[in-house]
């Protein structure tokens, strides 16, 4: 093979460190950013945090209220090179003090005095099941040796709060103690059984609803008929199975409906529902008020902190000087700057995304899901001429508190279906009219996926009944035989 060389000419993007920064800071949610800053105030001594600023908007007209947290979902991440360019142009060391970008970002923050991590705030751990057991043990009136088997028992039970040794296992972890009987540990297990939570330390599922059923007063309605479902097969208490449970038990689909919502009361894993645990909070990363109006949108002030650079410790910055000392100061300041333009660039952006998306669901703040228009990546990145990808990491894991409640930027953008008069309807828009549907349906002649589709086609929604059927399963709603059957 013959060598020879070859010029060529091309175009490359690089990542330095401060664009990195730049795009990893789009995508962080308000509690990650919060946190991430404070570990930059602590570190660099270029850095301190201004005090709190007042809110842009004094005479809000809504009061929204926050629903419980919704679980984040993740999105996939793409890249642009024209939007990572923007967010990670460079600053000159020498750049003026009284430059914008050398100061305070536009978003505040609470009172520094508040600048605790926010996750010393969440709710401590809660007490395992062995824990609550033990106190309850403690507190009981049983005997020194009644109590030492407790322990054994209590010992002996899985994270969903079954039994997993036999009395025979029992007894020989007991070995010690000669005088204890499988009748004593029978006695001891019994009476663990109905503490709280009650069914603990059944030996499978279906020993735990028993013992709850037995535990309730006598004359609770298909209290019985229930015990003998238990016994049953529990496949059958199952969707799709009900027909055959109904033959077996000979009852009517009225006390079967009993007989499964009593069923569905209880708890066949009674231990599940402790352990550690940490409560997951949602900080809104921008604020939608109607004002004389009009829809505005703020980032909130309270997601992190605002920072400044130290002026002090900038002036002793020494041009020319070469020391270790006067290097490290430069640094610091540069990374001081660069993070203080970094945020700068995602509030800019935050801002664009948020107003762009009030301005298309104008509909939903004011109606609710049914007026919810089709959006997607695509027409925002268009609106605000930026790429897909930049408007994907500055939606991913943010949220947006509104007066339908604190909702995560995705839950506004959903796909289309074609209307009878050449428009265009949102999947989520379809979704709350057959959950509509199906809430105002007769009880003794539930609407079939066909029938909703006709509705939804006379209301001109031209939409197929096998997406009917997904959109149905998607809220968890049954299919028309079954909820007929559970009335």
């Amino acid at each position: 093979m013959k060598q020879s060389l070859e010029l060529r000419v091309s175009q490359q993007l690089t990542m330095t460190p401060q664009l990195q920064q730049a795009i990893r800071l789009l995508q962080l949610p308000a509690a990650e950013l919060n946190l991430e800053i404070r570990e930059a105030l602590e570190s660099n001594v270029m850095l301190e945090a201004e005090e709190e600023a007042e809110s842009a908007f004094p005479n809000d007209e809504t009061a929204a209220v926050d629903p419980p947290a919704i679980d984040p979902s993740e999105t996939t991440l793409g890249s642009n090179a024209a939007d990572a360019s923007r967010l990670g142009e460079d600053m000159p060391i020498d750049e003026r003090w009284e430059d914008p970008a050398a100061g305070a970002t536009s978003f505040s923050a609470p009172d520094p005095a508040r600048r605790d991590s926010l996750l010393d705030n969440q709710a401590g751990p809660e007490a395992s099941l062995r824990d609550h057991l033990h106190w309850q043990v403690e507190m009981s009136s049983l005997s020194d040796r009644d109590r030492q088997i407790a322990e054994a028992v209590i010992d002996a039970l899985d994270d969903q709060g079954h039994l997993t040794e036999s009395s025979e296992e029992l007894r020989e972890a007991l070995a010690d103690d000669e005088e204890v009987e499988l009748d004593d540990i029978q006695a001891v297990i019994a009476v663990i059984q109905h503490m709280d939570p009650v069914g603990v330390a059944a030996r499978d599922a279906r020993e735990a609803l028993r013992i709850q059923l037995d535990a309730l007063p006598g004359d609770t309605p298909c209290r019985d008929v229930a015990r003998l479902a238990i016994a049953e097969d529990l496949s059958l208490l199952g969707p799709g199975q009900h027909a055959t449970l109904r033959r077996r038990l000979g009852i009517d689909e009225t006390v079967l409906a009993g007989v499964l919502s009593l069923i569905q009361q209880l708890d066949p894993h009674p231990g599940s529902g402790f352990g550690e645990t940490r409560t997951e909070y949602v900080i809104p990363d921008c604020l939608v008020h109607r004002i004389n109006g009009r829809w505005e949108v703020e980032v909130n002030p309270d997601a992190s902190p605002r920072i400044r650079v130290n002026d002090y410790y900038a002036s002793l910055v020494r041009r020319g000087d070469t020391s270790a000392d006067n290097s490290l100061l430069r640094q610091h300041l540069q990374e001081a700057r660069w993070l203080i333009k970094s945020l700068q660039s995602r509030s800019d952006t935050l801002q664009k995304v948020a107003e762009c998306i009030v301005e298309r669901q104008q509909g939903f703040l004011e109606h609710g899901e049914e007026a919810m228009q089709p959006l997607v990546l695509r027409d925002v990145a268009t609106a605000i001429d930026m790429h897909e990808s930049t408007v994907s990491r500055i939606t991913s894991r943010k949220y947006m508190r509104t007066p339908q409640g604190t909702l995560e930027f995705k839950h506004f953008f959903s796909s289309h279906v074609p209307t009878a008069d050449g428009g265009e309807c949102s999947a989520t828009a379809i979704r709350a009219r057959i959950r509509r549907l199906v809430a105002a349906e007769d009880p003794a002649r539930p609407l079939s996926d066909s029938r909703l589709t006709e509705i939804l086609r006379e209301e001109g929604i031209n939409v197929a009944r096998r997406t009917v059927a997904k959109y149905r399963e998607v809220m968890g709603i049954a299919s028309s035989t079954d909820r007929k059957r559970l009335v």
